[in-house]
């Protein structure tokens, strides 16, 4: 049954993947800024929630999650300057 549980923390960790890259190489990110702070909030709770519980899978998840969702706020918040 574990397996089901790293199926999830691979798709949904590498859902971030192609939104990050994307907001790195273009320096500025299209994606609603509430829903960046709800979900890093989100995710960052997460973690340290499963963090007490010992949850490899989950602290890897959310840990993961919340990278993606602090870089993206950070591009958010840091605009590109027009050229």
């Amino acid at each position: 049954m574990q397996i089901f549980g790293y199926i999830g923390l691979i798709t949904l960790a590498a859902s971030w993947i192609p939104q990050t890259f994307e907001t790195i190489r273009e320096k500025q990110c299209g994606v609603n800024g509430y829903f960046l702070i709800l979900n890093s909030i989100g995710s960052f709770s997460l973690m340290l929630y499963s963090f007490f519980l010992g949850d490899v899978i989950f602290s890897v998840l959310n840990s993961m999650t919340s990278v993606g969702a602090l870089i993206n706020i950070y591009y958010k918040i840091n605009k590109r300057k027009s050229e």
